[in-house]
């Protein structure tokens, strides 16, 4: 019996000292992980995406329970995992402590890459110094421009002054210079920030238009919070002495539809910011008061910079800066459409709607082909 167990012994330390030369085989000589498996599928793949196997990708979001952010992390992961990489997804819902913390933890793992949406307080730059301090590449979203300071980081934002000029462009030339309106806005956040001073300038363009009552919160339950907002506010105007309603986010237009429609308000007309396939629906339903919403797709915005962060990661230069340019979504144009319209037919009517091609190199496709995507 004490002879068969040193028998056993012996075969498992051959098996284990076989099994280590076979991984040693496979992986090849100092290629790291996977490089083969990759390098065979893909030629002239960079040697910072073939040593890596998956690369994986960490998107952490601050704000969150809007239908912006579900697609915005949904485009993210469906571009990398088009690419074969490991992503994950995390948003805080608004709160900043699960926001910091779910960074820190995951600085301790191991991610090849972070995308940072809506870092908008101190904390957040160290955050991403922390993170690029272990020499991993950051790509972020809508976030503070001091982060924009450290060595490598790309700041990525739709581009927030046209898309409040396209929206006010639109409110004073239906309504009028001399228009009444109610401002729905927050502050604290950067592409609000930026929307607001387009905003300021609308004004002091046009004296005769009057700001009567101005509400926003930033919060999971934003839209419902304006929604009664927005009804206490008409109990304070009548018909006649409020014309229109500037959203800068759609979950406050969202909750200001809702309420104008419940009060038989409808004459009151919303000019809002971003689009999603439940703010399509709303601005279809009949007589609608929600006519306008400048947006870019937030799926897209998700894919580009995961391409960016992919490039990085790549060794391949990327700007410091890019913003995506957005479009003007009309109730108007929708309404000759022959079918309900939505994020993905959206692109009928606006031919350039939810494609792009930036950023998207020659390996990237050859990966996505590879991987049958």
């Amino acid at each position: 019996m004490k002879g068969s167990k040193h028998v056993r012994k012996l075969t498992a330390l051959v098996l284990a000292f076989m099994i280590v030369l076979t991984g040693c085989a496979e992986s090849g000589s100092g290629s790291g992980k996977g490089a083969g498996n990759l390098a065979d599928k893909v030629e002239n793949l960079p040697a910072g995406i073939a040593e890596k196997d998956p690369v994986k990708l960490m998107v952490v979001r601050k704000i969150g329970g809007d239908d912006h952010t579900a697609q915005f992390l949904a485009g993210a992961k469906q571009e990398g995992e088009a690419l074969g990489f490991k992503v994950d997804t995390f948003s805080a819902n608004g709160d900043s402590a699960k926001f910091h913390d779910a960074i820190a933890q995951a600085i301790d793992s191991d991610y090849d890459g972070f995308i940072i949406s809506h870092g908008d307080d101190p904390a957040s730059v160290q955050d991403v110094k922390k993170i690029t301090d272990k020499g991993i590449p950051v790509v972020t979203f809508d976030s503070l421009p001091e982060i924009g300071d450290i060595a490598g980081v790309t700041q990525t934002s739709q581009d927030d002054e046209q898309l409040a000029k396209l929206a006010l462009d639109k409110l004073v030339e239906e309504q009028g210079p001399d228009a009444n309106i109610a401002y729905l806005w927050v502050d604290g956040f950067p592409p609000m920030v930026r929307r607001n001073a387009v905003y300021q300038e609308t004004l002091k363009n046009n004296p005769g238009i009057k700001e009567v009552e101005r509400f926003g919160v930033a919060s999971d339950q934003t839209s419902l919070e304006t929604q009664n907002a927005v009804s206490a506010i008409l109990t304070k105007y009548p018909k006649g002495e409020l014309d229109a309603i500037f959203a800068t986010w759609d979950a406050f237009a969202i909750g200001a539809a809702r309420a104008l429609e419940e009060a038989g308000r409808t004459e009151v007309k919303i000019y809002g910011i971003d689009v999603s396939n439940a703010d399509l629906e709303l601005i279809q339903k009949k007589d609608s008061p929600w006519v306008a919403t400048a947006a870019v797709d937030p799926k897209m915005i998700g894919a580009i910079n995961v391409r960016l962060l992919a490039k990085k990661i790549a060794g391949e230069e990327t700007p410091a800066v890019y913003n995506l340019e957005p479009v003007l979504i009309e109730r108007s144009g929708l309404e000759g459409s022959t079918e309900a319209v939505n994020m993905v037919n959206l692109a009928d009517i606006i031919p350039s709607w939810g494609t792009s091609t930036e950023f998207e190199e020659d390996w990237m496709k050859a990966l996505k082909a590879a991987n049958g995507k």
